[in-house]
């Protein structure tokens, strides 16, 4: 083999290497934040579900997908725009497995459509979600 053949292999090397180093990194922050939780992420209760880690902010959720190297997440909603329609808690054989699937009214943030999103998390991560979304500040307009 050549110099520059192996110059094309060695830097294609490092380039999957640095790959996965930014991909491990960017995984492990996303699990590191403060109000993050492993969320599984599908437009139809059927599928395809998307691996995600989703955070809660302020006044927003955002869910990025596992599988990513953006740095912005894949999906944003606000608080005021996530209602919980229906829950399903998954089980085997009989036995709860611990996991909810959530069907949730949502209004993206970018493009203000709304739609229903199903959500799968642990039960766990459920309580902590629907809390969070009734902790809601009250909407009205003035304060006294």
């Amino acid at each position: 083999m050549s110099g520059a053949a192996w110059a094309v292999v060695v830097g294609a090397a490092l380039l999957l290497v640095l790959g996965a180093v930014l991909w491990g990194s960017r995984t492990a922050a996303l699990g590191r934040r403060v109000g993050s939780f492993a969320c599984a992420l599908a437009d139809d209760p059927a599928g395809p579900w998307s691996r995600g880690v989703a955070q809660y902010g302020a006044t927003r959720l955002y869910w990025w997908r596992r599988a990513s190297l953006l740095p912005r997440p894949a999906r944003v909603w606000t608080r005021a725009g996530i209602a919980v329609l229906e829950r399903e808690v998954l089980a085997a054989d009989g036995v709860p497995t611990g996991v909810v699937v959530a069907r949730c009214r949502v209004t993206a943030e970018r493009h203000g459509t709304a739609g229903e999103v199903h959500l799968r998390m642990s039960s766990e991560a459920y309580a902590g979600f629907t809390s969070w979304i009734e902790a809601t500040p009250s909407r009205v307009g003035t304060v006294i």
